[in-house]
Order: C-alpha cells, then sequence, then structure tokens
C-alpha cells in the first residue's frame, strides 16, 4: 500500500484580510457567492495577495488538482493500493476516498474545493471527500510503515533503489516552488531524485510508476 501525501498545499479559501479587494469581490460577484468562500487564485487575485504573507506561494489549487487526477486515474488506485491525502497550509487535511472521480475540468473543480471547505464533506449524501482540522505531524502519525519525504535537501537516489514492497507513505510538496516550511513535521527519511526542481505532478507520476514497478503490478495485471 502506498500513501501519498501532498503536503503544504497552496490551497485556500480567500482569507479575511483581503476579502474587500475589488478584485475578489468582482469574481466572488460573478460566482454568486461571499468573497470569503472563493478559492484563492494567483491568476485573479494577485494584486489583492500582495499584502498577504508568502504571497508568492500562495493560490494555487490547480496543482493539488493535477495531481490528485494523475494519483486517483492510475493502475495502483485501480487496485486499491492508494491512499491519498492533501494536507494545506492552514493545517487541515483532505481524505480523498480511492473512488472519487474528480471533476477534470479546473473550473468545476474550483466549485468543489468551495463546497468542501463550506460543508465539510462532499457529496454530502456519501461523502468522497472529507476535510479535518489535521496538522501534517498529526496525519503522518495515524499512518503505520515506512515514510519517506522528497526534497532537493535529500539524499540522492535513484528510482530503482527507492521502493520495496511494503507499506510506503511518501510527502510531496504541492506548492509552486521553495520548499518546505515546516520541517519538525516532516519524515526523517529525505531523498532527492533530481538535480534540478521538478513539478509536483512531475515527481508524483514517477513515485506512482516506481512503486507499481517495486510491486510488479503491470505483470499482475497483464497476466
Amino acid at each position: 500500500m502506498l500513501h501519498l501525501v501532498l503536503a503544504e498545499a497552496e490551497l485556500e479559501l480567500v482569507p479575511p484580510e483581503i476579502a474587500s479587494h475589488p478584485s475578489v469581490r468582482a469574481q466572488a460577484w460573478r460566482a454568486g457567492k461571499k468573497p470569503t468562500e472563493i478559492l484563492l487564485n494567483s491568476s485573479f487575485h494577485h494584486k489583492a495577495m500582495r499584502k498577504l504573507k508568502g504571497a508568492e506561494r500562495r493560490g494555487r489549487p490547480d496543482i493539488v488538482h493535477t495531481c490528485l487526477l494523475l494519483a486517483l486515474d492510475s493502475p495502483l488506485n485501480r487496485e486499491g493500493l492508494l491512499r491519498v491525502y492533501v494536507h494545506t497550509r492552514n493545517e487541515e487535511v483532505i481524505l480523498v476516498d480511492p473512488a472519487a472521480r474528480l471533476p477534470r475540468s479546473y473550473h468545476r473543480f474550483v466549485g468543489l474545493m468551495e463546497d468542501l471547505f463550506k460543508r465539510g464533506a462532499v457529496p454530502p449524501e456519501n461523502p468522497l471527500l472529507r476535510l479535518e482540522k489535521k496538522s501534517l505531524g498529526q496525519l503522518l502519525a495515524g499512518i503505520e510503515g515506512r515514510k519517506l519525504v522528497f526534497t532537493e535537501r535529500g539524499e540522492k537516489r535513484k528510482w530503482s533503489e527507492l521502493f520495496r514492497n511494503e507499506p510506503t507513505t511518501v510527502v510531496v510538496g504541492a506548492f509552486p516552488h521553495g520548499d518546505f516550511q515546516d520541517w519538525d513535521q516532516l519524515p526523517r527519511e529525505r531523498v532527492c531524485i533530481d538535480p534540478e526542481p521538478l513539478n509536483a505532478d512531475t515527481v508524483v507520476s514517477r513515485i506512482l510508476f516506481a512503486y507499481e514497478q517495486a510491486l510488479g503490478l503491470q505483470e499482475k495485471r497483464l497476466g
């Protein structure tokens, strides 16, 4: 079983301190929602975000969207061997049901996330996504087995050396650039898999394939 944690994801609603900015109010009006009920998005709110701490990283829900689509459509998930979690900058955790089929349309994904932050679970009748107030450390403490984090500051390792047929938790940063903010909550086993910074979705896709290779999953599926 592989546990994939998308950590410090830049996924959040518009903070109250910029809710009155014209760019935020205009988008909220078009959506028929309150300014604090829409997702922060650097593409639309970059002028308003200048007032926010860490603005250069924030407002990137697209990273989570792309990574989740890759993970949930993988052969590993289809075999019931993958669990996915999204940890946000505000110390929230989204528990993703393996059966979830997220919208491929980014616009619809944004609407789904806004509903999740408002309701705490979606869809209400049979939740496939749940939002909990939980730190990264608390999340990782509840998962047994080997744990490793992917970072440029880690030990250089080849993909062929990383995985064995054993329960493993991997932590991937779901932010646009830079590195993790809270190292105290991260696993001690830290690995670097490329001399250059790679996008989160690139890292996730390679993790999934490498773990499937360690399990011999393709051979099993092909018979």
